[in-house]
């Protein structure tokens, strides 16, 4: 690490080096991750020597001796913590992420299942320090959520959240039936990079049909009084896109347009993948039948993640605090 930084060093002082804006900045990113690094290796070396120095006394009793295990403890838990950046090497992984929610078929239950999983994620990134924007959102007939796009900002977002793409099932005894029979809801979770690279995609004008409407979300003065949501129908392949989290529609049209581009680009993906028949289970696919995590909540409680058979009977510690750091952690190591 310390011969990466060294050579970045190297780098970063030459006189052309911000000729290139995008190539700089990720070095100069990468540079200062690798010396956050070293600054934290640094401390565990400390803490290391701190421990082994106190344990080496021979006049040690037990209450010493349980408060260095007790930092024995909390020295591994950093350390775990920081390998699961060993994990996140992918070309996208320490981008921003668009994780989008949609209902699957059953109506209200599903609708309210989709709910319930947009305040999973909105907790988890609140945990995580992740800041956070709805783009577009479609609410159920009756509470609940049809479809929902966040943009999720922060560090290695897309790289601890790729995992979560999939189908996601809830089995519980449904609130919305006279005899409150037990009902299986599904839901279909969809995680895309934000890329640099999206730029590069040219849409052609007329490739494209732009309706306008009332925005229904957070958004100062104009909302429900000026037509500023924009939404996309991209005709070649079907595809609609829509934004309503900015003030004005020139900005929710630039948004709608980066989402679509980020559609496209997943679509082309794996249509390829497809054609190679090589689908890789890292690519995130979430297809119906890609079910990747039960949450039951009767006849028993149990949340499982059926591809590394993580499981926990704490369902309330999952759905309503967010806590998916075992499951994400799990998945990014099978991944890798």
């Amino acid at each position: 690490m310390k011969k990466k930084v060294d050579d970045f060093e190297k780098e970063i002082v030459k006189p052309d080096f911000w000729n290139n804006t995008g190539y700089a900045q990720k070095v100069s990113e990468e540079s200062a991750d690798l010396k956050e690094t070293l600054i934290f290796f640094g401390k565990i070396e400390n803490e290391i020597a701190e421990i082994e120095e106190l344990s080496a006394l021979t006049n040690i009793d037990e209450d010493m001796m349980a408060e260095l295990n007790e930092k024995a403890r909390e020295l591994e838990g950093k350390l775990r913590k920081e390998e699961i950046k060993i994990f996140l090497a992918g070309k996208n992984d320490r981008n921003d992420a668009l994780v989008s929610i949609y209902a699957g078929a059953g109506g209200v239950d599903a609708q309210d299942w989709s709910g319930m999983l947009v305040k999973m994620y909105l907790k988890y990134f609140e945990n995580n320090g992740y800041a956070v924007k709805i783009i577009d959102s479609s609410r159920g007939d009756e509470g609940g959520i049809k479809s929902i796009d966040i943009e999720v900002k922060g560090k290695y977002a897309y790289g601890y959240l790729k995992g979560e793409a999939g189908v996601h099932r809830l089995v519980r005894l449904s609130p919305f039936n006279a005899k409150h029979l037990r009902h299986t809801s599904f839901a279909k979770v969809e995680v895309l990079p934000m890329s640099e690279s999206l730029k590069e995609i040219k849409i052609n004008p007329e490739d494209i049909e732009i309706d306008t409407y009332r925005s229904s979300g957070p958004g100062g003065q104009n909302v429900n009084k000026v037509e500023t949501a924009v939404r996309i129908h991209y005709l070649p392949t079907g595809i609609f896109v829509a934004a309503q989290s900015e003030r004005s529609q020139a900005q929710n049209k630039e948004k709608a347009l980066e989402i679509l581009k980020l559609k496209i680009m997943q679509q082309v993906t794996e249509k390829e993948e497809e054609e190679k028949s090589a689908i890789r289970k890292s690519s995130g696919k979430a297809k119906w039948a890609n079910q990747i995590r039960s949450y039951v909540l009767h006849p028993y409680k149990m949340v499982k993640d059926h591809r590394t058979n993580i499981e926990t009977s704490d369902v309330k510690k999952v759905l309503d605090e967010g806590r998916l750091d075992q499951f994400i952690e799990a998945e990014l190591k099978g991944l890798a």
